[in-house]
């Protein structure tokens, strides 16, 4: 027996192998009129494959993560008991939260919206993955104004966001002053100094707790000596109150004769904003039925139960994070997130899995860019169109089964592609060069990815190697070679590509089902030509 706390789950344990995958860009569907060198990315795929093809490129990248992930009410879960259904719902949750930390630049923050079912499961998770020293808060977000009309024991009102750091590198910004905040700041006296709004001047101490501030001060127009209670003294020091009288910042009154002030607080003189809550009223961040009506007005029908309102995911980009920050959310579900990144001036990437990229997220990305989306944050950020994004899908599996059971490169694969998925196999980046061409994608330093479908022979190789410096590094992915060739030069390495694949290769656990996909055993003899794939 351990003194570790910990919480466990059925399947927790299991490895989860996660194939790599290629983004491919859809240039149809791609809005890129506006802004041709938009980083702004849409993606159509399994959120945890998309989340592992971005890890490479994005890791350490990302400012703000803000997941609406499913509530795990049980509709999704019916086939399954009580005990499995938590289970899965953490299995799918922990690698997912994994790769998200990952990809949080050192003063990022991950937001997770949630309500009651697995809320408190999920803070315990993510104490273990980001550490319980980096939990922020636990905001209380109420999303309706009424009870439910089913109400039973107890009318639930709100919804939870769990926030998180990633580091304490971590700085929030203050939150902008709302109108009504604004309008408590009044100007009776025509101060020149602008809109006060009047501050209690004694305190809750007695005369006995703090008799420094238990002293006179004297009326300005009747002359008389005034002393505050002896159970509620004076707020300031008698050195502060002479300097409050001498900067003219009390307010005796509308007729300059009460008994006692009140300090004037200017607007000009507070912070430029208002520090964040940790519960946020419907009036300022909207209701999910505030996000129905925004949906209605540019869907005409909306299949989201909880949608959520842009008042709210502004509030969460304003708190964590600047403009041109790059923002992610990986349950997209409508796009508000992204809708609202987009008017806001930060960058953003949002993956939705479900039909929904095609009807709902991108054509609201679409009204957002033509400036015909009026509703929602556009008015109050004076939003009018511009900007763009880039659509994407992810690629298919690499590897299939031939009619032997033999594993084979997915036919869909074009040269291109190929090349790119073995790079991100291999943990290179893909960026041919203009000039040299088995320079295909870079690695560490000074070492290179060369991936071609064709037999190598030495004379091929002797070319390449003529054109390397003495310091560099070539790993080639062919289809076959001549044998004994992969020994035959000290800086050049040479892998057949099912086999390197198949040694890298991580297949998963697909959503929701607890199926575990291995993948298919290669066991050819090297130098063996039964590759099959793009030209």
């Amino acid at each position: 027996m351990t003194n570790k706390l910990e919480l466990t789950w059925i399947g927790k344990d299991e490895p989860m192998r996660i194939e790599p995958r290629i983004l491919i860009e859809n240039p149809a569907l791609s809005n890129t009129a506006m802004d041709e060198s938009t980083e702004n990315m849409l993606i159509h795929g399994d959120n945890l494959l998309a989340l592992k093809a971005l890890e490479q490129q994005y890791a350490g990248k990302v400012k703000c993560i803000y997941i609406d992930p499913p509530y795990n009410t049980g509709s999704a879960f019916e086939q399954y008991d009580d005990n499995l259904e938590h289970s899965i719902w953490l299995s799918l949750m922990k690698p997912r939260l994994e790769i998200i930390r990952n990809l949080l630049t050192d003063n990022g923050s991950l937001w997770v919206n949630l309500d009651d079912n697995e809320v408190h499961y999920c803070k315990v998770l993510l104490d273990k993955i980001f550490g319980r020293n980096n939990f922020l808060c636990d905001i209380s977000w109420e999303k309706r104004y009424s009870p439910p009309a089913d109400i039973k024991d107890f009318g639930w009102v709100h919804d939870h966001i769990l926030v998180y750091r990633k580091t304490k590198a971590f700085v929030r910004n203050l939150l902008p002053f709302s109108e009504g905040q604004v309008g408590r700041y009044k100007n009776p006296d025509n101060d020149p100094r602008g809109p006060w709004k009047a501050a209690d001047y004694t305190c809750r101490f007695t005369a006995k707790q703090r008799p420094n501030l238990y002293y006179p001060i004297f009326q300005p127009i009747t002359g008389e000596e005034i002393w505050p209670k002896e159970t509620r003294v004076w707020a300031n020091s008698k050195e502060e109150h002479e300097k409050n009288v001498k900067e003219n910042k009390l307010w005796w009154g509308v007729n300059g004769k009460n008994k006692v002030p009140a300090k004037k607080n200017f607007l000009s003189d507070i912070q430029q904003g208002m520090i964040p809550m940790s519960l946020w009223h419907y009036q300022i961040a909207g209701t999910n039925q505030d996000a129905r009506r925004e949906s209605l007005a540019l869907f005409k029908n909306t299949p989201f139960a909880t949608p959520k309102p842009e008042k709210l995911i502004y509030l969460v980009l304003s708190i964590a994070s600047n403009p041109g920050d790059l923002v992610l959310d990986s349950f997209l579900g409508s796009g508000t997130t992204a809708a609202v990144a987009h008017k806001m001036g930060r960058k953003y990437i949002g993956i939705e899995m479900g039909g929904h990229a095609y009807t709902h997220c991108k054509v609201r990305l679409d009204k957002v860019v033509s400036g015909e989306d009026l509703g929602g944050i556009t008015k109050s950020v004076n939003w009018s169109g511009g900007g763009g994004y880039r659509f994407y899908e992810l690629a298919p599996s690499l590897i299939n089964e031939d009619a032997f059971g033999e594993p084979v490169i997915n036919k869909d694969y074009d040269v291109d592609m190929l090349a790119a998925a073995v790079a991100l196999h291999e943990g290179f980046t893909y960026q041919p060069s203009k000039t040299q061409f088995w320079k295909q994608s870079s690695g560490n330093e000074k070492s290179w990815l060369f991936v071609t479908t064709r037999h190598l022979t030495h004379s091929y190789l002797d070319g390449i190697q003529n054109d390397m410096q003495e310091d560099e590094y070539l790993v080639i992915a062919c289809r076959s070679f001549d044998r004994g060739l992969d020994k035959a030069f000290p800086h050049i390495s040479i892998k057949k590509i099912p086999q390197m694949l198949l040694s890298r290769c991580e297949f998963g656990r697909q959503d929701y089902n607890l199926n575990i996909v291995r993948p298919p055993v290669y066991d050819g003899e090297e130098g063996d030509s039964d590759y099959q794939g793009g030209q």
